[in-house]
């Protein structure tokens, strides 16, 4: 059947069923026995079936196009803009046109009236369009799964946020650090729960303390900066930082070489300095530092390949980042990071003030604190959970996840493609891959 298109005749004849049987089978309506519906898929897939988008829209009033509904900040992050591109790449392999739709959302009815299917990318359940979407009437497929209390979606693609950042801290520790922290999206997506849950899983199983600071979902390297310059003021043993948010390394990096740290190699005293959990960290795990740019974190999407996620999206354990074993939403911001400055908290709890040193104070010591941030050219690596063109492009390059975004983007339209053409059940999870990508800021040759 190489020679020509494969018909729904065709599949009928080898099946040995009838044509309209054929078509319910695949479309999964109608009342055909299960075993007839496998028998008519498993032809369709071995004779290389595909429907014929245009009679398909004919029959169905169909509308041919698709809808693709983003985390609110998804515009300011490279993570979003690659899966949007994906995404729209793969819609048109099965002839399907791509709508973006705006942030806030609209009525259910209202979009299942305008495309075929939805991909809903890092839902956040604080984001109140998702429900309407998720319920709108048509398939619904998420780019990492959807936490919050709303009919479920017909399916979804989700990443392995905890081993991605387990992948992280067990690197930086093998390089050295004694002492990480992590900038923790905030929000809850998928993405942002399984990184919080895997900052403190994987500290009470190494025994060691992880210093969280939680930041916006679409930390800006601004506020990245600040939330740097608070975390080693209040603990300057701290030589390992792993940012989540998309795009926020930078501001990472500003801060160190403010502070006088030497990114990507520990020095003696650092590697020897204070290990392990101490006072009350020793049960958790995780030393939680409460920052300012928690009061000021929105929600939005992942990770960069994300994001996830947690997109924040997205917490994520297991299968998902989220319960499954960890995600993400990153991030996704839940996706990515806010654009901004840093606040008036921000500024306040890192005891930093525009102009001189504070009285008393020593080199490393931030301005107006009076604190010790470690001895000037002291280590410190540093990581990203989002890779991108700003970890890339950063002095020394970031070491990061790459959460493939193009490809995680192709991956979501590709199952709601099967899913509206019947190649897919309706409640079909798949699993997308990322990689660690090792470079200067941690010591790693990229």
């Amino acid at each position: 059947m190489t020679s020509r298109t494969v018909t729904l005749l065709d599949v009928a004849r080898t099946a040995g069923v009838s044509k309209s049987t054929v078509s319910d089978a695949l479309q999964g309506s109608g009342r055909v026995a299960e075993a007839t519906r496998d028998r008519v898929r498993a032809v369709a897939e071995e004779l290389g079936y595909r429907p014929n988008s245009a009679a398909r829209r004919l029959r169905r009033a169909s509308t041919g196009a698709v809808g693709l509904h983003l985390p609110a900040t998804a515009t300011r992050l490279d993570y979003y803009m690659n899966l949007a591109f994906g995404a729209v790449e793969r819609a048109q392999e099965d002839g399907l046109d791509m709508v973006l739709l705006a942030p806030s959302g609209a009525a259910g009815g209202r979009i299942a009236s305008r495309v075929d299917g939805l991909l809903v990318i890092d839902p956040e359940p604080g984001d109140s369009a998702v429900p309407g979407l998720l319920d709108a009437g048509v398939p619904v497929v998420t780019g990492e799964r959807y936490l919050g209390p709303a009919t479920g979606p017909s399916g979804a693609v989700v990443c392995d946020n905890a081993a991605s950042l387990t992948a992280l801290l067990d690197h930086v520790t093998e390089r050295g650090a004694r002492r990480p922290a992590l900038l923790a999206p905030s929000g809850s997506s998928a993405w942002a729960t399984a990184l919080r849950a895997t900052a403190g899983s994987w500290g009470r199983a190494h025994g060691v303390t992880v210093t969280l600071r939680t930041v916006p979902f679409a930390a800006t390297p601004a506020e990245a900066e600040a939330a740097t310059r608070a975390l080693l003021a209040a603990d300057p043993a701290v030589d390992a930082v792993i940012c989540a948010p998309d795009g926020s390394a930078p501001g990472v990096l500003r801060a160190a070489a403010a502070l006088g740290r030497k990114v990507g190699a520990l020095s003696a005293i650092s590697a020897s300095g204070p290990s392990g959990p101490s006072s009350a960290s020793d049960v958790s795990g995780i030393s939680e530092a409460s920052s300012a740019c928690e009061a000021s974190g929105g929600s939005g999407g992942h990770s960069g390949s994300g994001g996830s996620g947690g997109s924040g999206g997205s917490g994520r354990n297991g299968e998902s980042g989220q319960s499954e074993s960890g995600q993400s939403e990153g991030d996704r911001s839940e996706s990515g990071q806010s654009k901004g400055g840093q606040s008036e908290g921000d500024r306040s709890e890192a005891g930093l003030r525009e102009g001189g040193r504070s009285e008393g104070g020593g080199p490393g010591t931030p301005r107006g604190t009076g604190a010790a941030v470690g001895p000037v050219g002291a280590g410190l690596l540093v990581a990203s959970c989002v890779d991108g063109t700003a970890t890339r492009s950063a002095e020394p390059p970031v070491t990061a996840v790459d959460l493939h975004p193009a490809a995680y983007g192709r991956a979501c339209a590709e199952l709601l493609c099967d899913i509206l053409a019947g190649r897919a059940a309706p409640d079909t999870v798949r699993r997308h891959s990322w990689s660690l990508e090792t470079r200067a800021s941690t010591g790693s040759r990229g």
